[in-house]
This record gives C-alpha cells, structure tokens and sequence, in this order.
C-alpha cells in the first residue's frame, strides 16, 4: 500500500521528510485518540476489559509558564503498579542524524517517531528505572526533582532547558491516574495498547497505539487502519496529546493558586 493511504492527510513534503526521519530511528509508535463521545463504543467493539489494565500515576514536572515545554522538553515520572517507577527526560523535535554520537550511542537513550493521522513528531528520550516509593517521595516533597533523574540525565536536561531554570526549581503537575491495557487482536496479530487517561477535570482521552519498527511503518499503519475500521473505530477525530493537556491543566491551576 503507498504511503499516503497508510498515512492519511499529510502533504507529499511531509511523508517526505517523515520518510527521511524513519530511516534513522529506533521505533516508531502509531497513535490514535478516541474522542470523549466515541469511547464507550470503542471500548466495546475493541472488547477491551478494565479489570486487564495496569494502573500508573504520571508525573510532569515545568514551570508555572510551561518554559520546558516551549522548549520542547518533557520531563516526566511514573509510578507503575507491580512495576516500579521510571522517568524520562525527553526533547522534541529532533533530527536524528543531528543528535550528538555520544547520546544517541547511550544504551538508556531511544529515538522514535510519534505518529497519528494528519501529524508526526520525532523524539529522543534519556530513560531511567527506579524503586517503588522514589517518585512517591518526591511527589510528597521529601527528596529533591532532581534526586529522581541519572547523572546522564541531568546533564541532557541542563544542555537543552532554558538557563537559570534548574531541576529542582520546577513545579510538579500531576497526577494523572492512567489505566493501561495491553493485548493482541487475533485479526491484526500483533499488540494494540489501550490507554485511559482519567484527569482531574473528569474529562479523559483514549489512545490507541502500536509499535513497529521503522521499516514496518507503513505496512502496520495500512493494517492497523483496517483492523479499527472494520471494527468501527472512527479515525476522524480531533486529535488531542496525552501531555500538553496534562501540563495545561495543571499549569492553570498553579496560575490561579
């Protein structure tokens, strides 16, 4: 199938420059958010049960402006059910072949591509995994941000954060509870992973997504496409991003408090 049936409503210069990137990266998710009106229905066409997932709590942590995130970097923790916790420090957009040798060489560093109909975004992430109470330690302000991220860490948020704004000088936003769901439809055959994001407001987005390797992209997208049609999964809706809602809830309510 040719690129622009798998990846519908982007321009020819688009997948053009999304072609360039993919060659370059380690993975690449495909994405999908259900609107608020659509997912009662898709949950059931998916047969999707709750009682599977795993719950997670995520953190953010910006500034009041959202300084970070307007400078393209995401600094995130989780706390995961039977799990542990990890965080990431991550920044967006890059270009793959541009990144330093050194990081992109780092066993902890990954650089996927997001993408989602109509748009893409390229990633590079510095992840590391922690013990069960350390996110819960800060979140409750015990321990210092900073006690939560790697030497290797610190120093890839201190080369692309805005000067003068130090780790422990961000806010925390969060959380936000997430119910996650993992599981492989018999006609697809291959894992889908559902994801509940239930925030304050009581409003919610549900993502839907898969990984492949940069090499599948097109193919997967092409199946994938059929699979959530065929069980009447609409992918016409507005788009909406885990994150940037999450860090403008917050945001909000640290401006007005």
């Amino acid at each position: 199938m040719a690129p622009s049936a798998a990846m519908p409503n982007l321009s020819d210069e688009d997948l053009a420059r999304l072609l360039t990137l993919i060659k370059d990266v380690d993975s690449v998710e495909l994405k999908l958010t259900v609107p608020e009106v659509d997912q009662r229905s898709t949950i059931s066409a998916l047969e999707l049960d709750p009682l599977d997932a795993q719950i997670r709590q995520v953190f953010f942590f910006d500034t009041p402006d959202l300084r970070l995130n307007e400078h393209g970097l995401v600094v995130r923790a989780r706390r995961v059910q039977a799990k542990g916790d990890d965080t990431v420090v991550k920044l967006r957009p890059v270009v793959p072949a541009e990144l330093p040798g050194r990081v992109r060489r780092s066993p902890s560093f990954g650089v996927e591509v997001d993408a989602m109909p109509g748009g893409f975004v390229c990633s590079g992430s510095l992840k590391q995994a922690l013990d069960a109470t350390a996110v819960r330690d800060v979140a409750f302000g015990k321990k210092a941000v900073r006690k939560l991220f790697s030497k290797e860490q610190r120093g890839f948020y201190e080369q692309h954060a805005p000067d003068g704004i130090a780790l422990d000088d961000l806010s925390v936003l969060g959380p936000i509870f997430v119910l996650k769901l993992r599981y492989t439809p018999k006609e697809l055959g291959r894992r889908v992973v559902a994801e509940l994001w239930l925030y304050p407001d009581e409003s919610r987005i549900l993502e839907l997504s898969t990984k492949c390797l940069p090499g599948e992209a097109f193919q997967v997208a092409a199946e994938t496409r059929s699979f959530l049609t065929q069980r009447g999964v609409s992918l016409a809706g507005e788009q909406q991003t885990k994150t940037k809602t999450a860090l403008e809830f917050f945001a909000k309510k640290l401006q007005a408090g």
